[in-house]
């Protein structure tokens, strides 16, 4: 599960490098995973997570316990 977001599923995608004169040469993006911990209160413990920046906004807007719900629904994150 290296360089996937647990929550939103990110993960490396590829493109082109562009260089003056017009050259393409292959290249990654790679989504800013971050490893975190986070307390699951409903759980009562701290769960540790490569979630990505945007994976820790949802996260702070919707709550650990929903975005953790939704990402096994999804198939994001193993039980």
């Amino acid at each position: 599960m290296s360089r996937i977001c647990q929550i939103t599923g990110k993960k490396p995608i590829t493109g082109h490098h562009v260089s003056h004169s017009n050259i393409k040469t292959n290249r990654w993006f790679f989504p800013n995973i971050q490893t975190k911990r986070f307390f699951v209160p409903e759980e009562n413990r701290w769960v540790t997570l490569k979630v990505s920046a945007a994976g820790i906004r949802n996260i702070n807007k919707k709550g650990i316990s929903a975005c953790m719900k939704e990402a096994r629904e999804k198939g994001y994150l193993k039980k």
